[in-house]
């Protein structure tokens, strides 16, 4: 691969889309407003948790999550070498709770399923289960036990994939701030007021407004100056819908702010073994001596922000679920912006109209875990490979154009 790369946008999907893009030959720039991973990334529990989090039926979306579970310890062990920083890692499986024996007919149908698709899990009850988590409340009847899910600690996880792209020669520019619009001579350029960086599609006077934008060449630009590249490859998450005029594109992406709080969970307290699973949310224990508890969401457009409301309503089912917590107080609560679109899946590829433009986009709750298998399929994208079949439920065109648009 012989193509320089944009890479706009610096959380964990943005620097693992870098990182592979120039492990294959790529010459990449990445751009970001603020700081690498200040955003849904570094707030992330970091839950590598397919099955957990996808308990209805195996389709694509959850195809795309345990193909991305399944390259996670080569991708993990290929961070950690070229970085040489350490990051937890850690494979402990986890377990969702059922609290009333009528729940135990829907674990038991979305074990069947997972069965057939990777997972060598059971339900666990009585002392089998205690054993297994000896914290847990004794109303919770049994669990569905998966051990091949894990989790890592996000922030130092990002910190070390950032390093790997500096090593690996990833061009990073951080805190590129807001710019003014500017007024051009020829063309049309338009730019996102929220996420701060102008882009634009050609170099010339070309019609922005023509239906193919195929031959056009990227370039951004930022108080800092103009960047070009022969492709563009957006990881803006909740900021990407800034660029649904620009390309002439519905592109349904909306920030959901997640809640999360954390408890010092020093030796004397009973270990969490697993990440624990109920139907309100989730617990996951970290080795720096904290239990990570998630998360409240709500809709708050780009405030991050931590409200008393979003955190009472975990501190009101986790103690029935792990009834040490009732004497308990959080000493840590954050708030991060989890790109959400309209289908709940997200945009990945290249676009039909602009085929030098590559999304990667919208991965809401599961983009610590989807980052592997996503900067996977945009340099694939990037090398002319076409995508399979079940992952056209990703495209990134599928909602069509803006109503402007049509008239």
């Amino acid at each position: 691969m012989n193509d320089s790369f944009i890479v706009l946008g610096g959380g964990i999907v943005g620097l693992s889309c870098a990182l592979e893009l120039r492990l294959r030959g790529g010459d990449v720039t990445l751009l970001e407003s603020g700081v690498c991973g200040g955003q849904a990334s570094g707030a992330a529990a970091g839950m590598l948790a397919p099955y957990s989090e996808n308990p209805e039926s195996p389709d694509e979306f959850f195809h795309l999550c345990r193909e991305s579970l399944g390259l996670y310890p080569e991708w993990q062990r290929r961070v950690r070498e070229m970085s040489d920083k350490d990051f937890e890692y850690t494979e402990c499986g986890s377990l969702y709770a059922a609290y009333h024996e009528a729940d135990l007919l829907a674990l038991e149908g979305r074990l069947d399923w997972q069965r057939q698709h990777g997972s060598s899990g059971k339900i666990l009850r009585g002392a089998e289960l205690f054993k297994a988590e000896p914290g847990l409340s004794s109303s919770v009847v049994a669990a569905l036990w998966t051990p091949e899910e894990s989790h890592v600690y996000a922030p130092d996880f990002v910190e070390a994939l950032k390093t790997a792209c500096l090593k690996a020669g990833v061009v990073i520019r951080e805190r590129l701030g807001a710019v003014e619009p500017v007024e051009w001579e020829q063309g049309i350029e338009v730019w996102s007021a929220e996420y701060g960086i102008e882009v634009r599609l050609t170099e010339s006077g070309s019609d922005m407004q023509s239906a193919d934008h195929s031959g056009e060449v990227p370039s951004v630009k930022s108080g800092h100056g103009v960047f070009r590249a022969d492709r563009l490859v957006v990881c803006t998450g909740a900021w990407a819908g800034g660029l649904s005029d620009l390309l002439g594109l519905r592109l349904p992406v909306q920030p959901i702010r997640g809640q999360i709080c954390a408890y010092e969970w020093r030796e004397e307290r009973t270990p969490v073994k697993h990440m624990v699973f109920c139907s309100q949310g989730y617990l996951v224990q970290k080795t720096n001596g904290t239990l990570v508890c998630g998360a409240s969401e709500d809709v708050a457009g780009f405030d991050t922000s931590v409200t008393e409301r979003g955190i009472s309503r975990l501190l009101r089912w986790n103690k029935r679920l792990l009834p040490a917590l009732e004497q308990a107080e959080p000493f840590h609560r954050w708030a991060g912006l989890r790109p959400a679109t309209l289908d709940g899946r997200p945009l990945i590829g290249r676009l039909e109209r602009a085929e030098r433009v590559i999304f990667a986009v919208g991965h809401y709750r599961n983009g610590i875990l989807l980052s592997p298998v996503t900067a996977k399929l945009v340099a694939d994208c990037a090398e002319g490979r076409s995508p399979q079949p079940w992952q056209q439920a990703f495209r990134p065109e599928r909602f069509g154009m803006p109503a402007a648009s049509l008239r």
